[in-house]
């Protein structure tokens, strides 16, 4: 269970949030948001998210919102239990552009939500940047 603070009110509140500002982006760019959305793969102290159940999560829940692309890396993350005991855990880092529109955020909320639900986490980190980016 990955716990970041902030990041996990973050998550509950994307589809509500107000869009950033604009970037001036060069020639052939285009202004997007990215997203970087953090999940941790243990269920309390056993890797209770295996490489298999990680792809037909994101075959189901991530594919299908986000059609168009995205890239999913191997990650370590840690944190701070409620008694501040470091916790490490294997990790998943997806990310994803977008444009920023609510639809978007509440795309990326529903993901967050479901890997709760589905894998018994706490939180899943959301990260929301401005970019600008050319494919």
């Amino acid at each position: 269970m990955i716990r970041l603070g902030f990041l996990g009110a973050l998550a509950g509140l994307l589809a509500s949030c107000a869009t950033l500002p604009p970037l001036a982006c060069s020639p052939g760019q285009e202004a997007v948001l990215t997203a970087e959305l953090l999940f941790g793969r243990k269920i309390g102290e056993r890797l209770g998210v295996s490489e298999a159940a990680f792809r037909r999560f994101i075959d189901e829940e991530v594919t299908p919102r986000f059609p168009d692309g995205l890239t999913v890396l191997d990650a370590s993350g840690q944190y701070r239990d409620a008694d501040s005991r470091l916790i490490r855990e294997p990790s998943k880092l997806l990310l994803i552009a977008l444009k920023d529109e609510p639809e978007g955020r509440a795309r990326l909320a529903a993901i967050a939500q479901a890997y709760k639900t589905r894998f018994h986490q706490q939180s899943v980190g959301t990260i929301l940047r401005p970019a600008c980016v050319s494919f």
